[in-house]
């Protein structure tokens, strides 16, 4: 019997020992496929329930009419691209995805980037991310108050009057008027003039009624104008007596001066003087006064500047998106900012060694560097506002709703409102779909384009 040796060669002829392949243990789908199907049959189900069917038989009910009995076939989606309400809603929502995510994916960008250089960045991301946790019921019931028409109820309007009051001076006296028979007409534009020319030497009263009391609050008790030769002199006053009685025409006691009110001398329809009345309420204009009528500007009544009518039909969706921007800018200033986080440091202290100034290093460095976690941002944020409802239906008040119509809400009036049509509902939800479905496939591309860069 021969041995062989270890570490001897093999002697000739004699075959090679089979060489032994490690077999691998089958992954989980292969050796219990209904292990697994039982685990995704819950999630396909739920799945099947709430998205497939709906979709399919939306589909199936937008070619039936409002009774769901009658064929209609492409009837209800001509109806989509030729009713106003629709092309209206439409328009907004082209509007909505345009402004909406890349405004507040822009404010999420500067908000993520500046906090980076402050001790209380925390706390500021802590307060702009805060309306996140506010439902868009809740938003859009504030919203509805801070654009309030009224300066003393609405925030909009309150900031925007004292604003404007700031460079330009209020009327002093808005809504007030003559009193009929007192000397003083319709001079047009809403001023007032002597019915007959004053003379110098001879005081003129100027009668007002209809002044709020607000307005001479702090007034002091008019006083009668002397005669002064070779000037006109005269009064303006409150012509009114509280609880009744005095002199209709005359300065009773306890009746108030109207002071600051302007008064012109008008010639020939040219102002050859004017002034403005004392604290008593007197005035005094020079000779050139003399034969010409006396003029009440309408600048003394003006109605008060009451603000922008930030829900009427022209600013509703500027203003609805605003309210929305308020909400969503939190959400992409935390994403971005996560994305930030992730930037190598040494690339940007690169750039700045090599003499890039901040807003190079931004525009050049950062900005790319982010434009994987910005996609995300604004193709969520598109997604979401082609579903807008709850914002648009609590904030436009009924006068502009169809103003500020978009797909979602018309789909809602189309289904459920007064005109109830499920048919164009459905069409309506179909259309919908459409738009959102390309959105959708390029996130999806997306997020396997970077899965295949990372293997």
């Amino acid at each position: 019997m021969s041995s062989v040796t270890p570490g001897a060669a093999a002697p000739s002829g004699a075959l090679p020992p089979p060489s032994v392949t490690p077999r691998r243990a089958p992954g989980v789908l292969r050796t219990r496929p209904l292990v697994a199907a039982c685990f995704l049959l819950p999630a396909l189900a739920l799945l099947g329930a709430l998205v497939v069917y709906p979709i399919g038989y939306s589909l199936y009910r937008s070619f039936f009419d409002s009774s769901g009995n009658g064929f209609v076939g492409l009837d209800n989606y001509q109806e989509v691209f030729t009713d106003h309400r629709i092309r209206t809603a439409l328009r907004n929502n082209v509007i909505w995805v345009v402004v909406a995510p890349t405004v507040a994916t822009a404010l999420g960008l500067v908000f993520a980037v500046l906090t980076e250089r402050v001790r209380w960045g925390t706390a500021f991301k802590l307060v702009v991310f805060m309306p996140m946790a506010i439902s868009m019921l809740a938003a859009g019931i504030i919203f509805r108050l801070v654009y309030e028409q009224n300066p003393d109820r609405g925030v909009a309007n309150a900031v925007w009057v004292g604003i404007h009051d700031t460079f330009a001076a209020p009327a002093p006296y808005p809504g007030a008027r003559p009193r009929p028979s007192g000397g003083l007409a319709d001079g047009g534009g809403g001023a007032f003039t002597t019915t007959a020319p004053v003379r110098a030497g001879s005081a003129v009263a100027l009668p007002l009624v209809a002044v709020k009391p607000e307005d001479v609050a702090h007034a002091k008790e008019a006083l009668p104008a002397r005669d002064v030769a070779g000037k006109v002199t005269g009064t303006a006053w409150m012509d009114f007596t509280r609880g009744g009685g005095g002199t209709p025409g005359k300065i009773d006691a306890g009746e108030k001066a109207l002071a600051g009110l302007r008064v012109e001398a008008v010639k020939d329809g040219r102002t050859v003087a004017s002034t403005t009345t004392a604290a008593d309420g007197t005035f005094t204009l020079p000779a050139a006064a003399d034969g010409a009528l006396l003029r009440l500007p309408a600048a003394n009544f003006a109605t008060a500047y009451n603000g922008v009518d930030w829900l009427g039909p022209t600013l509703v969706t500027p203003s609805i998106i605003g309210a929305y921007i308020w909400m969503w800018a939190g959400f992409a200033m935390v994403l971005i900012a996560a994305g930030l986080a992730s930037v190598p440091r040494e690339l940007l202290e690169a750039a700045r060694v090599d003499g890039a100034n901040e807003w190079q290093v931004f525009r050049r460095v950062t900005v790319p560097l982010l434009a994987p976690v910005l996609a995300v941002v604004v193709v969520t944020l598109m997604i979401n506002v082609l579903k807008i409802f709850d914002l648009v239906y609590i904030i436009a008040p009924g006068s502009s709703l169809d103003n500020a119509n978009v797909l979602a809400l018309q789909l809602y009036q189309s289904s459920f409102g007064t005109d109830v049509n499920q048919g164009v509902g459905s069409a309506i939800a179909v259309f919908l779909l459409l738009l959102v479905l390309p959105v959708v496939v390029v996130n999806v591309r997306r997020i396997r384009r970077e899965r295949g860069e990372r293997r």
